[in-house]
C-alpha cells in the first residue's frame, strides 16, 4: 500500500513539472521573440552559466549536480527548439567525438548540421546557413588542431563557447576473433593516442586513416576481417562488437572544442579570450609583446604558433589568457600588446568550459 500510496505522490509531482516546464516554456518564447526584435542572439552562453550556476546553487539532492545540469541541458534544449529553432554545424557525421561535444553543449533538441570537414563548419556559419559551429581545438595528448587555428586567420566568427570531452577509444568489428583484424580504420589523431595498445595487441594491421571515427565504423559494418577504432555509440549503430575498451595510451584523454558564433558571449566573472596575433620579426619580440600579460597580472593558459603562410618564418600566435576583453586589466594588456603587434585580433571571449 505504501508503494501505491508513493506512485500517487509521483504522479501529482509529474503533472505540477509539466506545468511548471510549460510556463517556462512560454516565458522562453516570450524571450526569443523580444531577441529576435532586437536583433540579440538566441543562444547565450552567459546567460547558460547563470542558470546552472541558479539551479546548482539550490540543488540539496539527492540528485547529484551532475544530474541536474544533465536535466536543465535538455530543458534549455528543448527551449532553444522552439519557434525558431537553433541550428548547429559540426564536423560530421553523426557519433563522431564533435557531435557529442555539441550534443554535450546544446541537448537533443535542436537541429544539427553536418559538415565534412572544419572548413565548411566555419563556412556555414559564416554564410548563416548556422547560428553555430562546433570545431576541435586540442587533445591533451596530441596537441593542437592546426587546421582549425589557421581557419581563424582569415574568419571573422567569434569564440563564444568552449566545451571539454573525455575521449574513450574502442575497437570494434564484425569479427569477434581479433587475431583476424587485417586493417584497423580510424580518424589520424586517433592512432597515436592508442599507439602502444595497437603496437602489443595488434602490431600486424594496417592502420588506415579517414576522415572521422563514425566513417570508420561504417566502413568496418561492410568489412569482415577489419576493425574501427569509435565511440560505444557508434557500435551499437553499425552493429559492431566492441573487442577492447578504454584503449588510449594516457588516462584522462580529454579534446577541447570550440563553440563560433557571430558574437562573443558577455562577461560572467569567469572568462577566458583567446587572441592572435604575429610580432614584428627581432630579437626579444616575443619576450617583449607578452610583458603586458605579467604587467596587468594576467594568467595565459595557452600560447601556440603557426606559420603565417605568407613569409617563410613568419608565424602567428594564438594565446588563451584568463578574464574577459571588456575586463578593464584585459582591455589595457592588450592595448598595450597591439601596440608591439604587425597584427592582432580577439577571437572571443567566453565562460570558461569544465
Amino acid at each position: 500500500m505504501r508503494l501505491d500510496k508513493n506512485r500517487r505522490r509521483i504522479d501529482q509531482i509529474d503533472r505540477k513539472v509539466i506545468e511548471l516546464l510549460n510556463e517556462r516554456a512560454n516565458a522562453t518564447v516570450k524571450i526569443k521573440n523580444i531577441k529576435k526584435k532586437l536583433k540579440y542572439d538566441l543562444y547565450t552562453p552567459h546567460r547558460e552559466k547563470e542558470i546552472y550556476d541558479n539551479v546548482l546553487r539550490v540543488n540539496k539532492g539527492p540528485l547529484s549536480n551532475e544530474s541536474v545540469k544533465a536535466v536543465y541541458r535538455e530543458i534549455m534544449s528543448g527551449s532553444l527548439s522552439l519557434g525558431e529553432a537553433v541550428k548547429v554545424a559540426y564536423l560530421g557525421p553523426p557519433l563522431t567525438f564533435t557531435n557529442l561535444a555539441a550534443i554535450s553543449k546544446f541537448g537533443s533538441s535542436i537541429d544539427y548540421l553536418e559538415c565534412d570537414g572544419i572548413g565548411e563548419v566555419f563556412s556555414e556559419v559564416d554564410k548563416a546557413r548556422a547560428d553555430y559551429g562546433v570545431v576541435p581545438i586540442e587533445n591533451s595528448i596530441e596537441g593542437a588542431v592546426n587546421y582549425t587555428f589557421d581557419m581563424f586567420v582569415d574568419s571573422d566568427l567569434k569564440i563564444c563557447a568552449e566545451i571539454y570531452l573525455e575521449i574513450t577509444h574502442n575497437i570494434m568489428s564484425k569479427n569477434k576473433d581479433m587475431k583476424k583484424i587485417k586493417r584497423i580504420y580510424s580518424h589520424p589523431q586517433v592512432f597515436p593516442q592508442c599507439r602502444r595498445w595497437l603496437e602489443k595487441n595488434m602490431p600486424r594491421a594496417e592502420l588506415i586513416e579517414v576522415s572521422s571515427t563514425a566513417k570508420a565504423a561504417g566502413i568496418c559494418a561492410k568489412e569482415k576481417n577489419n576493425a574501427c577504432i569509435a565511440s560505444s555509440l557508434a557500435a551499437k549503430k553499425y552493429a559492431l562488437t566492441i573487442l577492447a575498451s578504454s584503449i588510449e595510451d594516457t588516462a584522462h584523454n580529454v579534446t577541447r572544442f570550440l563553440v563560433i558564433g557571430r558574437n562573443s558571449a558577455e562577461p560572467t566573472g569567469d572568462d577566458k579570450t583567446s587572441i592572435m596575433f604575429s610580432v614584428k620579426d627581432r630579437v626579444g619580440a616575443l619576450h617583449d609583446i607578452l610583458v603586458p600579460f605579467k604587467k596587468n597580472m594576467l594568467n595565459m593558459t595557452k600560447i601556440e604558433s603557426r606559420p603565417s603562410k605568407l613569409k617563410a618564418w613568419e608565424y602567428y600566435f594564438f594565446v588563451d589568457l584568463e578574464g574577459h576583453y571588456k575586463d578593464k586589466k584585459v582591455k589595457k594588456a592588450l592595448a598595450e600588446l597591439g601596440k608591439g603587434c604587425n597584427y592582432l585580433k580577439v577571437l572571443g571571449s567566453y565562460p570558461v568550459g569544465k
